[in-house]
């Protein structure tokens, strides 16, 4: 297949998941209010109070970081569409929390062909919020659903915002995934099986990662939160020993260390260059460990002082193990995905189909990602939109 065909064919399956993932991400923002509904009718203000606070902790958080790429980049306008929010009215659409849907619009209008790689500097940066929405957001509230169905029989509403939590984690990982896949030279393009592995794989970690606390918020609601508390001070910790260079301030900086930590909490995600295996290990083996106690404690409760439901000691036994083989399965997955599908392109490579191997002084001129497949068979043309972040994450997770 030549360059041209093979970046023809990334760039359909780039639009593809364009396309399906801002209606879901719609579709998500109606199930949220749907749910948030049906809680009030229920009284169940306990379970509202926390969907707000999710709601709300994860639209500052994404829009703190739009704001904050926004003044990296200096407020320089990309496209027709981004060019008309004046400043003063860029800032009142973050404080309205409409800044990220306002990229989010301006991303999916410039999906048409685009030579100056304006709307992949753009998907770049979506798939970064989305990952940060996901696990703040989505990935908390699937496990207050689970919860609620251990507790409940008549759950309709929680299954079906369970179902669109689910798939809009699965449909970020895969988009982040397919971002990175466009940094790595032509002959390094990969087909899409190796997202569809990636997107299984992660699947089953996060699955079991969310059960398992599921289980334990169903037996100790109050205790979820300290875990939550210790854990993500003991993860933001070794953040900051990952010595991050992700952020261009350092007030930015910390608030991606802080973000990091909670992405930790429920599924791994490379942060910087050098000891990444050493780094991977420690934390699957972190997480393995904290499954089997969450399990553990569950179990214990169900056979000692059960809640409202009650599950025999057996089923409650094979439950817990169950969890624990799932993720025992996703690590599997995993270790195949990396021996068989991961490409491992030369650090210099990889740098080169980002950046050209510009001088210090052009790294402004850098050639976008999406226009390196070419470039193996046009002459590189610079180009104003290089998404330096995106880069950098790129650069970790190849590493």
């Amino acid at each position: 297949m030549s360059g041209t065909q093979a970046n023809f064919k990334y760039s359909c399956w780039d639009f593809l998941f364009t396309c399906v993932g801002l209606p879901l991400y719609l579709v998500d923002i109606g199930l949220d209010i749907w749910t948030a509904v049906s809680f009030y009718k229920e009284k169940a203000y306990v379970c509202l109070a926390v969907l707000l606070f999710l709601l709300l902790v994860s639209s500052l958080l994404t829009q703190a970081y739009s704001w904050l790429w926004y003044s990296y980049d200096e407020f320089r306008m990309k496209t027709k569409v981004e060019g008309w929010p004046t400043k003063r009215l860029l800032k009142l659409l973050h404080v309205f929390q409409l800044g990220v849907l306002e990229k989010a619009v301006e991303s999916f209008r410039t999906k048409l062909p685009d030579p100056e790689g304006v709307a992949v500097f753009l998907s770049h940066d979506l798939s970064m919020l989305r990952i940060v929405e996901t696990f703040s957001e989505s990935a908390p509230q699937l496990t207050l659903m689970l919860t609620i169905i251990l507790h409940h029989s008549s759950v309709t509403i929680q299954f079906v915002k369970s179902v669109g939590s689910a798939s809009a984690i699965a449909c970020t990982v895969t988009t982040y995934h397919r971002s990175l896949l466009s940094f790595l030279p032509a002959k390094e393009n990969q087909k899409i099986t190796s997202s569809v592995i990636y997107f299984i794989w992660n699947l089953v970690l996060i699955s079991s990662r969310l059960t398992a606390l599921a289980l334990f918020a169903s037996v100790l609601p109050c205790f979820i939160f300290a875990h939550f508390i210790c854990s993500w001070l003991v993860l933001f910790f070794f953040a900051w020993r990952s010595k991050t260079d992700f952020m261009e301030s350092p007030c930015g900086e910390w608030l991606y260390r802080a973000t990091v930590g909670i992405i930790w909490y429920f599924d791994w995600f490379n942060v910087a260059e050098g000891k990444t295996r050493y780094r991977t290990v420690l934390y699957h083996g972190y997480m393995l460990t904290d499954i089997c106690i969450l399990c553990a404690v569950w179990c214990w409760k169900m056979s000692t002082d059960p809640p409202d439901f009650v599950i025999e000691p057996m089923y409650a036994l094979i439950t817990a193990a169950c969890v624990i083989a799932v993720y025992v399965l996703g690590l599997i997955l995993k270790i195949i995905y990396y021996k068989v599908f991961h490409p491992n392109p030369d650090k210099d490579e990889l740098k080169g189909a980002s950046t050209e191997q510009q001088p210090e002084g052009e790294l402004g001129l850098c050639m976008c990602a999406a226009t390196a497949n070419v470039a193996a068979h046009h002459p590189p043309a610079p180009s104003a939109h290089c998404n330096k972040r995106m880069r950098k994450l790129a650069e970790n997770f190849y590493s």
